[in-house]
């Protein structure tokens, strides 16, 4: 259980509530056993009135106050036992909630790397499935635990006060039990960490499959992915049919043994009885009663045992994660002043998990206000630049200073506070369009969202909506066009009011009309903040201060528009190119 050892700090957090819980525990059990030492007190006036012939008023009254005290018992028990379930299955549902936050808060941390090398459905069982497996063990295994625990321990006390020889034969079969749950956990154990292994991979299948619904149908591959999905589904439960048949021996072998104590308790008992060696054929009866109170805390333990298993291979799992290390760390924890002057120097970047240099030897400076655009062929490095910006990922060699200071030792939070970014590939949640704008500034009032959507031309379109801005998005967005979803995009940058402004290829999917009035807005907003404008156009640069040519992770050519067209090379062979598709659509 070492890999349980990692929720013992919620079990310190919650340290009251479980004390109280076994505390409740206890005193319940001790309740509940008030029965069977009354069953035997009713045999025992029953055999004296038998045997002595009493008065028939005696025996009513004895009768009436033993059955109320098994009745008072009774009661006073469920109700602490009521109690017992409210203090300990809570503390499981609290820590459910502290480690789901736990595990959520070190997926925010780890860097994109990450996720390029992991799954969403993988990540997702973590914190789903294998999470409740291990509440599991914090609720239901441990109270059952506790009760096991104490009421075995103290029904084997009253047993052996009763009759010593007695209780040696009830409990003979127990150790054949301990050697059966032994070998039984090892089996679970293997065979749960599989299971969940197989359920990860059916999450990451039918998460992939919704999120690509759209390229399934267009390729008609619908009856194909059904095909490996039921492969897959069928490996999955062949998995759990194997666990259920291994588990599947507990109960039954709990009832046999238990039903073996319960034919030694007669046949013991009752020739004790016969040789005189018990003085009542109540004992009889309070050693059935007895070993049938122990029936299901008894058979609990296999059932308890699968559960601590599982809950192991679960936690196993999520400690997987846990332990890593962030990649990009905050390496100062006071407040850092972002105004906007950006510098590489000699920066050489390349990617772990394709092993591609992306940047090899890049140079350049941006003062504060000014507007940089990067253009290039696809692959040539210029994402990475913006990523590196936002300290997405560390460099290899060189240094990026943003106001003269080394990237890494910025806080990393006020650092990000400073972006408004526009990915190439626009991100929207499925919730309002109101709410992804507002995502950009939280304070943000109606005001400010329209203001941002008309900046980024989009104001029009939302209006149309049945719903306007309360128009609530599928899922990435899927409700909107490629050229609404990059103009929503820009808008939650732009009412972001940031010092650094990155635009990654953001008008790819509007017309050129439109990006105009895009362009000519963003001219506005950006004025006194530094701007970095990636793109295939050189209309989307050739306002900016500053124009840079990437080819190959390398700067081939650094000017403005008015120098670079009259320079031979890519940017002049892409404007005479672009000047006359344009003129071309014109006359058509």
């Amino acid at each position: 259980m070492k890999e349980l050892q990692h929720l013992n700090k919620y079990f310190f957090k919650y340290k009251t509530h479980l004390v109280l819980g076994v505390i409740i525990t206890i005193v319940a059990r001790i309740f509940l056993l008030f029965t069977p030492r009354y069953v035997k007190k009713i045999f025992i006036i029953i055999e004296n009135y038998i045997k002595d012939g009493g008065a028939e008023t005696t025996i009513k009254s004895e009768l009436t106050v033993a059955i109320l005290y098994i009745i008072g018992a009774a009661i006073i028990g469920g109700i602490l036992t009521f109690f017992m379930r409210q203090t300990i299955i809570n503390v499981s549902r609290y820590i459910e909630y502290d480690l789901k936050n736990e595990v959520y808060g070190q997926y925010q941390k780890l860097s994109l790397n990450f996720y390029k090398k992991n799954r969403t459905g993988d990540l997702m069982n973590r914190i789903t499935e294998d999470v409740s497996r291990v509440r599991m063990y914090v609720g239901p295994a441990i109270m059952y635990s506790i009760n096991t625990f104490t009421l075995f321990v103290i029904v084997i006390i009253y047993m052996l006060n009763a009759s010593p020889k007695l209780t040696l034969f009830t409990v003979l079969p127990l150790p054949i039990l301990s050697v059966i749950i032994y070998k039984l956990s090892k089996e679970i154990h293997k065979r749960s960490t599989i299971v969940q292994e197989y359920l990860s991979k059916l999450s990451t299948f039918t998460q992939e499959s919704f999120s690509g619904i759209s390229v399934i149908k267009a390729y008609g591959i619908e009856p194909q992915t059904s095909v490996n999905f039921k492969a897959l589904a069928l490996e999955s439960k062949e998995k759990q049919i194997d666990l259920t048949k291994v588990q599947a021996w507990f109960f039954p072998m709990m009832i046999l043994l238990i039903g073996a104590s319960n034919l030694l308790v007669i046949y013991i008992g009752g020739m004790q009885y016969i040789n005189g060696e018990i003085e009542s054929i109540g004992t009889i009866a309070e050693f059935i009663i007895y070993v049938n109170m122990l029936t299901w805390p008894v058979a609990t333990v296999g059932w308890v045992t699968s559960i601590v298993q599982q809950a192991e291979a679960s936690q196993k799992r999520i400690n997987e994660f846990l332990k890593i290390e962030p990649e990009i760390k905050n390496n100062c924890e006071t407040h850092s002043e972002i105004i906007g002057n950006i510098a590489f120097k000699e920066v050489y970047f390349t990617y772990d998990d394709t092993n591609i240099q992306a940047l090899k030897g890049i140079s350049f400076d941006i003062k504060e206000g000014e507007t940089l655009a990067i253009l290039g062929k696809t692959g040539s490095g210029k994402s990475t630049i913006l990523d590196l910006i936002g300290r997405l990922y560390d460099i290899d060699k060189g240094s990026i200073l943003i106001n003269g200071i080394e990237i890494s030792q910025l806080n990393l939070t006020d650092l990000r506070n400073s972006i408004g970014y526009v990915p190439q590939d626009a991100f929207l949640f499925s919730d309002s369009i109101k709410t992804n704008i507002k995502f950009g500034n939280q304070n943000a009032t109606d005001e400010d969202v329209i203001e941002a959507a008309k900046h980024a031309q989009v104001h029009k379109n939302i209006i149309k909506f049945s719903k306007g801005y309360n128009t609530i998005l599928g899922e990435r967005g899927i409700t909107l066009s490629g050229g609404q979803k990059q103009r929503v995009s820009i808008a939650r940058a732009i009412i972001k009011k940031p010092k650094i402004l990155l635009f990654d290829d953001c008008l790819s999917a509007v017309d050129t009309e439109t990006e105009e009035k895009i362009l000519k807005n963003l001219n506005k907003v950006s004025k006194g903040r530094t701007a970095i404008i990636v793109s295939h156009r050189v209309s989307s640069a050739k306002n900016a201060n500053k124009i840079i040519v990437l080819d190959d992770g390398k700067i081939v050519q650094e000017g403005n528009h008015d120098t670079l067209v009259n320079i031979e090379g890519y940017y002049k062979h892409l404007y005479e190119k672009q000047l006359s598709e344009t003129a071309s659509n014109t006359e058509q």
